[in-house]
């Protein structure tokens, strides 16, 4: 049996410890630069706010219903994840952390169902009790069908956020009232081919034979709806790992003028992509960098750096990735004053470890090197993001984003405590 916590609208929820009078008010979290809605309250949710749209189009039904508007504050919420898997942890022998709100746990051999529905009940009081965050959890024979229980745990208050899967009759009952659009594994084409079929809920896709899958799918589908089926075969590490990593910014008010400045921002964008290869235990072959000035603006000169970077050897490491990124990036420098209004890393070619190519006359030492990393990332989690750092790195605030609605560091800063006052 696996369990899958999911916190519920984990942004939103995360701005809501700190402001508890926010508990029953619309919130909604904006993105980079507050450009465009990315977690909404359920209260958001009822006014018809939409995902992902620009800030400046629901400005004025915000403004009319209250919202609460938050800027996205991405190190409050990494250390409240921390908190709340840290948690989890303790409730399993095996914790898979699948995203920054989501984690499955193993279940096995805890007990029957009536056990297991009390346990996830427990989680998830104590969860809330000691981080404040509301979380979810489905239980069932697989980790898809563990993924539909959270959808209805989330959103029938009966189920006390906690819906057990664990019969035949069950399982049948919620593939029924289970969009296909909506399972995990399945993406929009793939929906769409299904619905073209007459396929719209999981129980229709799960009804289908195993042949007819097969002859129509790939499979990553046809596990899909194994699961769905009740047999467990998706393993958190088999899944499909980015072919590409991308950091970008759009730069905010004219750009970024100062040339130094510019460096300093593709850098981190280098390094925060070399910090994802990492997690998902992946190295390069290829680095592009890109920045340009405005598409929009006629009156000011334009100009665009595009260029690619191919590495001897592929690597996860920051210095390196960072001296690839800088490379192209000085290469395409033109003379004259541009302000440049948005630029970014990609990093591509992904292999695993087993597909790293060595080269014989490679100058650096790859075990030295990946220990380095291993010591770095442990310092950086334990004290926070980018504490050890490259130095052409600088800091952030030169090119920093537009957040006129961040809240407080309340759990990473120190000056930022909540003071209780008599």
């Amino acid at each position: 049996m696996f369990g899958l916590a999911d916190c519920n609208n984990f942004y939103c929820s995360c701005e809501r410890v700190f402001h508890p009078e926010l508990r029953d008010v619309p919130v909604v979290v904006l993105s980079n630069n507050d450009g465009c809605v990315i977690a909404r309250s359920e209260e958001s949710k009822a006014l018809g706010i939409k995902m992902g749209t620009p800030l400046y189009q629901v400005r004025e039904l915000l403004e009319k219903n209250r919202v609460a508007v938050f800027s996205s504050n991405y190190t409050l919420y990494g250390s409240m994840s921390g908190r709340v898997m840290s948690l989890l942890a303790s409730y399993t022998p095996s914790l898979d952390i699948y995203s920054i709100d989501e984690a499955f746990l193993d279940l096995s051999n805890m007990g029957d169902g009536s056990y297991l529905k009390t346990y996830g009940e427990e989680i998830a009081a104590r969860v809330g009790r000691a981080t404040g965050i509301p979380i979810s959890i489905g239980i069932a024979p697989t980790k898809t069908l563990a993924k539909v229980g959270s959808k209805f745990a989330k959103k029938y208050p009966g189920y006390k956020r906690c819906c057990l899967i664990d019969t035949d009759e069950r399982r049948r009952k919620a593939l029924e009232l289970f969009d296909v659009g909506d399972v995990w594994g399945v993406g929009r084409r793939i929906a769409e081919k299904l619905n073209y079929h007459g396929i719209h809920t999981a129980a229709d896709f799960a009804n289908k034979s195993e042949s007819w899958v097969r002859s129509h799918f790939n499979v990553t589908t046809l596990r899909t709806w194994k699961e769905l089926n009740g047999v467990s075969c998706v393993s958190i590490e088999e899944l499909p790992r980015k072919k590409s990593i991308c950091t970008s910014r759009s730069f905010a008010d004219a750009g970024v003028t100062d040339w130094n400045v510019l460096e300093e921002a593709v850098a981190n964008f280098a390094s925060r992509s070399a910090q994802k290869l990492r997690e998902q235990k992946s190295y390069c072959l290829s680095v592009t960098t890109f920045a340009y000035t405005s598409r929009f603006r006629i009156d000011v000169p334009s100009h665009v750096i595009y260029g690619s970077h191919h590495l001897t050897v592929a690597s996860n490491d920051t210095a390196e990735i960072i001296r690839a990124a800088l490379r192209v990036l000085r290469e395409g420098r033109a003379e004259g004053g541009f302000a440049y209004k948005k630029a970014g890393v990609i990093l591509w070619n992904i292999v695993t470890h087993e597909g790293v190519q060595q080269d014989l006359f490679d100058p650096v030492d790859r075990k030295k090197q990946a220990a380095l990393l291993e010591a770095i990332d442990r310092i950086n989690h334990k004290n926070g993001h980018d504490t050890v750092r490259v130095a052409v790195q600088g800091t952030d605030i030169r090119f920093g984003l537009k957040h006129e609605y961040l809240s407080r560091h309340y759990t990473t800063d120190i000056d930022d405590i909540l003071v209780a006052k008599n």
